[in-house]
């Protein structure tokens, strides 16, 4: 497809010069007019054999940067992006050269070759939620929304600075859940890997030692028959104790993840099972209060931010007291009797929000709400961490202390038997 140069004029009246990659010069003219522009000069390029043969190489190059690359882009990274892009467009670099200038910075080359491919979608006149939009395993729709709502009301770098602060808040409480849930997992972890190495090399050695010991008619006590019993069965099964837990794993992840009844039946117990269940819940409020204020301030309509909130939701409960929201929306009632009928917002939510539905501050009521729930969010993690310490650590001195009385009962039995 041919190359055209233009220099055009912007509504302020500033130059503006660059390439379009089209089939023909009025359709380059076109593609100016459609960016705002008015095209003062718009000539086809015309490369000598050896500027084509150096311009299709480092074309080659970008996409085999791309393929090549690990096809990830982390949350951390997308926040970075869109903090800094934020920050050029308010500091007034145009997007293209912003785009341009945080393609250069970017150390992920997948993700580098994203923002290069989305910097040509708008250099060929296409809006920039729109060449967002092309890449919805990174940016989703919630993130594509807001950027269109900033383009539309003529702040986009209002709009990424709280898409930015949003994704921030998010990560944050989600590494303060995985940081709550590595302990107890770490402990057990630990737990089955010593158990596995007792029952399997340990408990064989002491049933030869007790064998040897034991006179005729002498009988090992029940407990630590019945130990010897389960090391025996995970030594002579090792494969099949494994390929069952690992068997048990995954179905256990297909039923919850491709049955609705699974995953109805999973989220409701995440919501009501003891000492998570709470934690669960608030994250839940945390982030649905997040997400849609912060939707609406950015200008998307309502109906629109309940669908997003909607599919960003993460529990299948939450997901239908949304869309019970949605329906009374839509038949122009409040928000508030969908969400106090749904059980999952306590009494201090449904109010607050009835608060800020009546006053007209429902956008700025519902970041309160998050930043409230966010916080006994923290509380809630610190305290169950200083709980499940305890716990863990009781649960595997008893796991371990049983196997070592189990072995031991013979021992003082026949000490006594001495004694006497």
């Amino acid at each position: 497809m041919p190359l055209f140069s233009y220099i055009a004029i912007d509504k302020e009246g500033k130059q503006k010069e660059g390439t379009l990659e089209v089939s023909s010069q009025n359709e380059a003219i076109s593609r100016i007019k459609e960016m705002g522009f008015y095209p003062t000069q718009v000539a086809e390029v015309k490369d000598t054999p050896e500027e084509a043969k150096k311009r299709k190489a480092q074309k080659g190059k970008k996409k085999g940067e791309i393929s090549l690359a690990l096809p990830t882009v982390s949350t951390k990274e997308l926040c970075t992006f869109t903090r800094q892009l934020a920050v050029l467009i308010d500091a007034g670099l145009p997007l293209m050269r912003g785009m341009s200038t945080l393609a250069k910075s970017m150390p992920n080359p997948y993700f580098k070759g994203i923002i290069q491919d989305i910097g040509d979608t708008i250099g060929g006149g296409s809006t920039f939620s729109e060449s967002l939009a092309k890449h919805p395993k990174i940016f989703d729709k919630l993130y594509v929304n807001m950027v269109k709502a900033g383009e539309i009301g003529g702040v986009l770098e209002i709009a990424l600075n709280r898409l930015a602060e949003f994704q921030e808040k998010a990560e944050s409480i989600k590494g303060k859940v995985k940081s709550a849930m590595f302990y107890p997992v770490a402990v057990m972890v630990v737990a089955t890997i010593i158990v596995g190495v007792l029952m399997t090399f340990v408990i064989p050695k002491f049933k030869a030692i007790f064998a040897d010991m034991l006179g005729e008619g002498e009988q090992l006590p029940g407990f630590t028959l019945l130990v010897l019993a389960i090391s025996d069965a995970i030594k002579n099964n090792v494969l099949a104790v494994i390929g069952g837990a690992v068997a048990f794993f995954v179905v256990f992840k297909l039923i919850i993840n491709k049955t609705k009844f699974g995953r109805f039946v999973w989220d409701k117990f995440l919501l009501i099972m003891p000492a998570l269940g709470p934690l669960v819940k608030k994250v839940a409020i945390a982030r649905f209060s997040r997400t849609l204020g912060t939707l609406i301030s950015s200008g998307v309509p309502i109906l629109q931010a309940l669908n997003i909130v909607k599919e960003t939701a993460g529990n299948v409960h939450l997901t239908i007291a949304i869309e019970k929201v949605y329906d009374a929306v839509k038949e122009g009632e409040t928000i508030v009797k969908p969400l106090e009928g749904s059980g999952i917002f306590p009494p201090m939510v449904v109010s607050m929000i009835d608060i800020g539905e009546e006053t007209g501050a429902l956008p700025e009521m519902l970041v309160k709400v998050a930043d409230v729930y966010e916080e006994e969010v923290d509380n809630a993690v610190s305290a169950l961490t200083s709980l499940l310490e305890p716990v863990m650590i009781v649960f595997l001195a008893v796991i371990v202390g049983s196997i070592v009385i189990a072995m031991f009962l013979p021992l003082i039995a026949m000490m006594d038997k001495l004694g006497s």
